[in-house]
């Protein structure tokens, strides 16, 4: 579906559209320095064109502090389509606040071209503009196209002895693993910094084949240790090369071991290395995709939960967002159909269990934070998306909207259902927890402990925002640049939450 709203108009009426998996890697130049005291910490933000001027956001690389010549580690894949024209967006920030909306940060230019033209120069190198078009500076961006054909994963397991203090008597090393093309060294993957320490140990990470080598398991990979400055002009300590079959070889008890060596102190005497990186763990893994679970026997079972809170405004008056216009819609309805219809066809039995929070419901009154829209508890499931189109316009009348806005208790009972399957060790459930609400939150902390608990489940949760309200709590959720924390400091292990606000995706 993203790839037909990339295509910038509908597919033609029985056409086989094949679609080739891309992966696009960023860099920039000569970015304008926006920063008086320190250099720009930009962020490039990937938007595509759906219809006319509308643009949804598809995704973003991390931020790199205080560096007008940035190398993004976080990549992009799309699905390209070769009969389609998808336009594409990739716009500059520099990033001054902690706010998730860009349009609080400084712009430091834009390229607009098709993924096409992209795909066919491999690499394309453009200057930056500025919304009238005109030059932002000197700054360009380099954009690199690498066709999806190999699936294999590398886990690591790293870490490092004796590196050389850069400052008085300590460093904060991290690493940067590139990979050898055609016209130098591309950057693969940077690990976090770990501070004030000569034998650190960094958090494991995978990194794919492709980016790493290009699936040649022979291919000399090149490392760089540095040593991290806040200015972003980082001390190297040292550098080595070796090919994934070498750092295969590694285990826990015998790591393969490199020596870190920087040029500039081989003419000292009695040098011998600036330190030692440790390879624990260098496992290949192919990494399987939505479609060889689906034709492996996965079961997705879809739970669709509904916000009746208050804040959504009274259903009788036109303004609020569960108001029933004369046609016989309103957002939250149209967000059922749109989405149910894509998620049906991947439901099996087509039986959906839907559930309301928020609400005063009959006969007891009482607020209640998960109860089955058809007030049957022992069946709370319905047909098809008719059924809860049906089932949620039979609700509506019946219950008092009101709160607080707790998603927790939601989300701890799809989690109950996905731990009972985990416990069978095979792969044969998924379990997907759809979230239809105007993005107001109560249980912040109950419910950030409920994702981080449920992120070792086989379950997913996808949050869909309607209305026009500050969605910064679900951006929050969704927690994309780095994993999400429960309140005590445990850490998800894999992002499991999926935000769309659903007006960027109304023609």
């Amino acid at each position: 579906q993203q790839a037909a709203m990339a295509s910038g108009g509908a597919p033609v009426p029985g056409a086989t559209h094949w679609a080739t998996k891309v992966e696009l890697t960023i860099s920039c130049e000569n970015l304008m320095d926006m920063d008086i005291f320190s250099k720009s910490d930009p962020l490039c933000a990937l938007y595509i064109n759906t219809s006319g001027s509308h643009w949804y956001e598809f995704g973003r690389t991390e931020m790199i502090l205080n560096c007008l010549n940035p190398k993004f580690a976080k990549k992009f894949v799309i699905d390209y389509y070769f009969e389609m024209v998808q336009r594409l967006k990739f716009c500059v920030y520099d990033i001054d606040n902690n706010t998730y909306d860009l349009s609080d940060d400084d712009f430091l230019g834009e390229l607009e071209c098709t993924l096409g033209q992209i795909v066919s120069n491999r690499e394309m190198t453009r200057p930056l503009l500025l919304p009238d078009k005109r030059p932002a500076g000197h700054g360009t961006i380099t954009i690199c196209a690498e066709e999806i054909t190999d699936t294999r994963v590398a886990n690591f397991e790293v870490s490092a002895r004796r590196l050389d203090k850069k400052f008085l008597w300590w460093s904060d090393p991290f690493l940067e693993f590139y990979k050898q093309t055609e016209t130098g060294w591309q950057l693969a993957h940077r690990t976090e910094v770990v501070n004030n320490n000569l034998n650190p140990m960094w958090r494991p990470f995978r990194v794919s084949l492709r980016s790493l080598c290009g699936g040649d398991v022979e291919k000399p990979i090149k490392v760089d240790c540095y040593d991290h400055h806040a200015s972003g002009s980082h001390d190297l300590i040292g550098s080595f090369k070796a090919t994934l079959a070498e750092m295969q070889m590694g285990t826990p008890i015998y790591p393969a071991e490199f020596e870190c060596i920087n040029p500039k102190k081989l003419k000292k005497k009695n040098y011998k290395n600036s330190g030692v990186v440790c390879i624990k763990h260098c496992q290949v893994l192919k990494e399987y995709t939505f479609l060889d679970y689906i034709m492996g026997g996965c079961q997705i079972n879809f739970t669709i939960a509904i916000d009746f809170t208050g804040s959504n405004g009274d259903p009788n008056t036109p303004r609020s967002l569960h108001y029933i216009n004369p046609e016989g819609y309103n957002e939250y309805l149209t967000a059922i159909w749109t989405v149910g219809n894509v998620i049906q066809d991947y439901d099996s039995n087509k039986m959906f269990p839907v559930f309301g929070f928020g609400a005063q419901v009959p006969p007891s009154w009482q607020v209640s934070h998960e109860f089955p829209i058809n007030f049957n508890p022992a069946n709370p499931f319905c047909s098809g998306i008719e059924g809860v189109v049906h089932a949620y316009r039979q609700c509506l009348p019946q219950v008092k909207l009101w709160g607080p806005t707790n998603f927790s208790p939601i989300i701890n009972h799809v989690a109950c259902f996905a731990r009972q399957a985990m416990r069978q060790n095979i792969a044969s459930q998924y379990f997907v927890l759809l979230i239809i609400t105007d993005g107001v939150i109560t249980d912040m902390d109950q419910t950030r402990a409920a994702i981080v608990e449920a992120s070792r489940l086989p379950m997913s949760i996808i949050i869909v925002g309607v209305g026009g309200a500050d969605f910064s709590a679900m951006e929050f959720l969704d927690s994309d640049d780095k994993l999400l924390y429960s309140p005590s400091g445990d850490v998800a292990s894999r992002d499991i939450v999926q935000f769309v606000p659903f007006r960027n995706f109304q023609v």
